[in-house]
């Protein structure tokens, strides 16, 4: 996804979806709620927050050592900062309200609950352009050491986001700590490729 315009849009896609998320929030806790809320619209703790967050970038770490340990740092790819802001601030919220929002298995027990986890975290780890890209040769698989690496990460985390929405430290469920964790998550590749030179042009 390259276009600015496309990406400009979807960034406030996102910050749009997230303020009617915050509304429906506010309302619950006004004794209010909205019969039609959107998923996890609840508040959470800050150690909640904490926690994911602090996963997360742990997650980045681990990404960033392993592709210097195997010798993959330099295939990643440049960044544009319209990609980057979209990361940030459209995927973090988008990407969590679809996967720990909506695909989500839910009143089946703790077994469906993790099994529903999985197979959504591997879906959302193909989807992600690692492993394939579509340019204007049309779809096209790009099985490299590199894409597979970064698959499993995108997996990992995955996993770890659908922790930090059901871990006990979020008895409420709020999709919170999720957006928060996955922001992080996505604002620290954005540092290390610009402390590392892989920041491209504005878009």
């Amino acid at each position: 996804m390259k276009n600015p315009l496309v990406l400009l849009a979807l960034t406030a896609a996102g910050l749009y979806v997230a303020k009617l998320w915050r509304d429906d929030m506010r309302s619950a806790q006004r004794g209010r709620p909205n019969a039609n809320a959107l998923p996890g619209a609840s508040p959470a703790s800050g150690l909640a927050i904490l926690i994911a967050t602090i996963g997360a970038l742990i997650i980045v770490a681990i990404e960033t050592a392993g592709e210097v340990a195997l010798g993959l740092f330099a295939e990643q790819s440049k960044m544009t900062w319209a990609a980057a802001l979209y990361s940030i601030l459209g995927a973090a919220v988008i990407e969590e309200m679809i996967f720990r929002g909506w695909i989500v298995v839910e009143k089946r027990g703790r077994a469906a609950l993790w099994a529903g986890i999985v197979g959504a975290s591997v879906v959302f780890a193909l989807i992600h352009p690692f492993l394939w890209e579509w340019e204007d040769q049309g779809f096209q698989l790009t099985l490299t050491a590199k894409g597979a690496f970064s698959t499993v990460m995108v997996f990992a985390a995955s996993l770890w986001f659908y922790a930090a929405r059901f871990g006990p430290w979020n008895p409420q469920r709020s999709l919170l700590p999720c957006f928060v964790a996955h922001a992080a998550k996505n604002a620290g590749v954005v540092a290390v490729k610009a402390a590392t030179g892989y920041m491209g042009a504005l878009w």
